[in-house]
C-alpha cells in the first residue's frame, strides 16, 4: 500500500479521533460567530494508517500528544522544519519490528568483509543511477561513469564514489557557473537539501520497520550522526531526487527560494515510480524492499541488497 505524505505550511490544529488525523483551522475554531455545524464541516480527516510522512512547516502548528503517539505506533515519519522552512528534525518510533532484538544483534555482529561488500553494492547502484540522470538530462560523455560503476570493488578502495560525484556534479548544472554541491552552498543546493531530507526520513522510517538501527552504518561512522545507516542506504536513491531538481532547474523556475510549487514537486518523492526486482514500484515501497533485503543480508539469508533503477 502506498503511504501518503502530508505537508502543513500554515497555522493548523492537528489532533486524533477514531484513528483519524483531524485537521482544524485556527481562524475557524476561534470564531465564536460561526455555528458548530460549520466548524465540524470545515474539518479534514485522514486515516492514520494511510500516512507515511508528515511534514510540519509552520511555528503555529499545534498537535496533540495522542496524535504523536498514534503516528509513531503507525511508523509514520514526523518531520519538523526550522525558521528557514527547511527540515530540521525527524521523529521515529523506538520499536518498529516484532523480532527487533534478533535483527539488532545480526546488524551489530556484521563482519567487516560483509559491510564492505554491501558498500560495494551500494556505490555500484548509486553511480549507475547517477549515470542514468546524466543520460536523461545532459548530453555529456558518460562512458567514464559506466566504467566506474562496473569496476567498484569491495569497500570501494579506489574511491570511485568520489570520482563519480566530482564528474556528476560538474555536468549536472552546466549553466550554473561554479556550482558546488554542499549543504550551505548556493541554489539549487537548497532544493537538493530539502529533497534529501524527505528521502532520508523515508529510508529511516523503513529501516526501523525492518528492525534495524538507523544509527549503525555500514560505511558512514560520524559520532554525531544518528542516521548513519539511513545515509548509507539512501545513496542509490539520491539520483531520483536529483532528477526532480534537474527538471525544475531546466524548466526555468525561480530556485532562489523554496516556493510552494517546488515543495509540492519535492514532496512527491515517496510516490515516484522506480524499477526494483524488474517491477515498477513507488519509491517508498521500493525502499521497504531495500531495507528488508538488507536485514536478510545481515542475517545471512541473502547476499545482495535490492536497489532501484530508473524506469526506462
Amino acid at each position: 500500500m502506498i503511504k501518503k505524505t502530508l505537508y502543513f505550511g500554515n497555522p493548523t490544529y492537528l489532533s486524533m479521533r477514531n484513528n483519524q488525523l483531524v485537521v482544524k483551522l485556527p481562524e475557524v475554531e476561534k470564531n465564536d460567530t460561526l455555528p458548530e455545524k460549520f466548524k465540524k464541516d470545515s474539518e479534514t480527516t485522514f486515516p492514520v494508517e494511510d500516512l507515511g510522512v508528515v511534514v510540519l512547516d509552520h511555528k503555529q502548528i499545534t498537535l496533540t500528544h495522542g496524535l504523536i503517539e498514534m503516528l509513531l505506533e503507525n511508523n509514520t515519519a514526523l518531520i519538523t522544519c526550522n525558521s528557514n522552512r527547511m527540515p530540521v528534525g525527524l521523529m521515529l518510533p523506538l520499536c518498529g519490528n516484532k523480532t527487533q532484538t534478533e535483527k539488532f544483534n545480526a546488524q551489530i555482529q556484521a563482519t567487516d568483509p560483509l559491510k564492505k561488500n554491501l558498500w560495494q553494492q551500494t556505490i555500484k547502484a548509486k553511480i549507475k543511477n547517477q549515470t542514468e540522470v546524466l543520460r536523461k538530462f545532459r548530453s555529456c560523455n558518460i562512458r567514464n561513469m559506466e566504467y566506474w560503476s562496473g569496476d567498484v570493488k569491495s569497500g570501494d578502495p579506489d574511491n570511485y564514489e568520489a570520482r563519480a560525484a566530482a564528474y556528476y556534479w560538474k555536468e549536472a548544472f552546466p549553466k550554473i557557473e561554479g556550482f558546488v554541491r554542499g549543504r550551505e552552498e548556493s541554489p539549487p543546493n537548497n532544493l537538493l537539501n530539502y529533497g534529501y531530507a524527505i528521502l532520508r526520513a523515508v529510508v529511516a522510517r523503513s529501516l526501523v520497520s525492518s528492525g534495524l538501527l538507523p544509527t549503525l552504518g555500514i560505511h558512514h561512522h560520524n559520532r554525531y550522526n544518528a542516521y548513519c545507516l539511513a545515509d548509507d542506504i539512501m545513496e542509490p536513491y539520491r539520483p531520483f531526487v536529483d532528477a526532480i531538481v534537474l527538471s525544475i532547474v531546466d524548466s526555468g523556475e525561480n530556485i532562489e527560494e523554496l516556493s510552494q510549487s517546488i515543495k509540492a514537486q519535492l514532496l512527491q518523492i515517496p510516490t515516484i515510480d522506480v524499477m526494483i526486482n524488474d517491477r515498477r514500484s513507488p519509491l517508498m515501497v521500493a525502499v521497504s524492499q531495500t531495507t528488508s533485503s538488507l536485514t536478510q543480508c545481515f542475517e545471512g539469508k541473502l547476499r545482495k541488497i535490492k536497489y532501484p533503477e530508473f524506469v526506462m
